[in-house]
């Protein structure tokens, strides 16, 4: 089966600053992978470029065979890290923006999700917390029939319980024939539901394994090594 997402000698560059260099990267199907590394060390940008809403310097990219464009957005679905949908809206017309937007959205996965976390499909957007408009829009998100999900700091801004809830969410609404990237700071929070991890720093991957090759040949947690690899 071919591989979900394909970097040959990926590069971007912003004037003078160097977001990613010379990326290497391939991500197979049915896995959960944790994108980790400090702050500006080009995880955004990568997810970025995956999603098409950047254009690389030089190197490919590639979304199951296909360069980013109209249809590879049919098959990748993105939690942005910042929160977009309108205040003014109900969760229902979020709801139906992505029925109308999506063919693949899937209302009665995403209902049933928004029952469970005993939210009201009719209360407005701005009258929740940031936290729980995160939880609807990775709901929103995760009710996707897609092949790859990009989510950017999915659990950053919500206490350690919904944090629980939203990884349950991820690990419970991927098919085996789909792909997860999680980008994110909290590394011992997300290692427990990880497949592999990669190490990104200054844009370049530093590390790129499986994680329990990981624990049982170095005897650490994922956050364990991060710390040592990146002095924290």
């Amino acid at each position: 089966m071919r591989a979900i997402l394909e970097c040959k000698s990926l590069n971007k560059k912003y004037a003078n600053l160097v977001a990613l260099n010379n990326v290497n990267l391939t991500i197979e199907r049915g896995k959960i992978i944790g994108l980790l590394g400090p702050n500006g060390s080009g995880k955004t940008t990568l997810i970025k470029l995956i999603n098409g809403l950047l254009v690389p310097t030089s190197g490919e990219i590639l979304i199951d065979g296909k360069k980013p464009g109209p249809e590879t957005k049919r098959i990748v679905s993105y939690l942005p890290e910042r929160t977009y949908l309108p205040e003014w809206m109900k969760i229902t017309d979020a709801i139906s923006f992505f029925e109308d937007f999506y063919s693949d959205f899937d209302r009665a996965k995403c209902m049933d999700m928004l029952k469970r976390l005993n939210l009201d499909p009719g209360r407005r957007l701005k009258n929740l917390s940031k936290g729980t408009k995160e939880k609807v829009q990775l709901i929103l998100v995760m009710s996707r029939q897609a092949d790859l999900y990009c989510l950017d700091e999915p659990i950053g801004g919500v206490d350690p319980a919904a944090r629980d809830y939203i990884l349950n969410t991820i690990i419970s609404n991927y098919s085996e024939n789909a792909s997860v990237i999680i980008s994110t700071h909290l590394i011992s929070d997300i290692e427990k539901v990880l497949d592999e991890f990669i190490f990104i720093k200054d844009g370049n991957i530093s590390v790129h394994a499986a994680v329990d090759d990981v624990r049982l040949r170095e005897g650490k947690s994922i956050d364990t090594l991060f710390r040592e690899v990146f002095r924290c």
